[in-house]
């Protein structure tokens, strides 16, 4: 499993995550504490928002331990929302393009979790992309896949209703071919505008998910485990919740997409 973190509110270097905190980001891609494994070291990346509507985004296939680049970068990087990634890969080579966030446009998109039975689901869930989108997939994770079907189901006038429409599709599609799906999904993701995340399985086993506040303005980060051991800080989220975060502050709702299949794929309170 991977860990993450992500940011949204006043500017903030980077480094307050990745690198700065007793168990950053960074940290955490030796030495996990609340995940199966502990190293998270097939990768890692980078994706923060500036004056273009674009994310910049830095990823390679280093361990984030070893890249000489990436404290440097997190030091002088200062955005107003921005997503960080380590991998331990459960599929797909340790390549640069398997690396998270993915782009797309506005977009970024990074994930923990997997698709069981993934490659028996791949064909048919390709198959539902259009062929701009088809061709935008460049690697061969699940993650990346998923963030494409997002956006194909309208990820950008809908945000939460497409990861509903995303993974109950998944879901239908699983139970068709496999007989069951298992499906785990705790990912962030953004228009440079609102982050959002969600917490989600079929099981229960959702890989977890915190919420805290971060910096002296009204800053909020979304993180696989705690950067520090203030426990009181953090606030767990739930399995099957959806979370925005805006301007206005942090919202937590239910998320429990219904499952089905398309045809055309046939042959919680937050501290202040």
């Amino acid at each position: 499993m991977c860990r993450w973190a992500a940011y949204s509110g006043d500017p903030l270097y980077l480094e307050e995550l990745v690198s700065s905190p007793a168990h950053s980001l960074i940290e955490q891609s030796h030495c996990a504490t609340r995940a199966k494994t502990a190293t998270n070291g097939d990768g890692f990346g980078i994706a923060w928002y500036g004056d273009r509507p674009e994310p910049g985004r830095y990823r390679d296939i280093l361990p984030a331990w070893s890249d000489c680049n990436l404290k440097s970068l997190a030091r002088q990087i200062r955005s107003p929302l921005f997503l960080a990634h380590v991998r331990a890969a459960t599929g797909g080579g340790t390549r640069r393009d398997n690396c998270h966030p993915f782009v797309h446009g506005n977009w970024s998109f990074m994930h923990n979790g997997q698709i069981a039975n993934f490659d028996r689901l791949r064909r048919p869930m390709e198959a539902m992309l259009d062929d701009e989108l088809f061709n935008a997939r460049t690697g061969t994770t699940d993650s990346e896949l998923l963030f494409l079907l997002a956006l194909q189901f309208g990820l950008c006038q809908t945000p939460m209703a497409a990861m509903a429409e995303t993974i109950s599709f998944v879901e239908g599609l699983a139970e068709n071919y496999i007989g069951s799906a298992l499906l785990r999904f705790t990912a962030a993701f953004s228009d440079g505008k609102a982050l959002y995340a969600i917490r989600y399985a079929t099981d229960s086993k959702a890989p977890t998910l915190y919420a805290a506040p971060l910096g002296s303005g009204q800053g909020y980060c979304l993180v696989s485990e705690p950067l520090n051991d203030d426990v009181d800080s953090w606030a767990e989220i739930p399995n099957g919740s959806a979370v925005t975060v805006t301007a206005s502050g942090v919202d937590v709702a239910v998320f429990q997409p219904e499952k089905r299949i398309s045809a055309r794929s046939l042959p919680i309170a937050i501290p202040a």
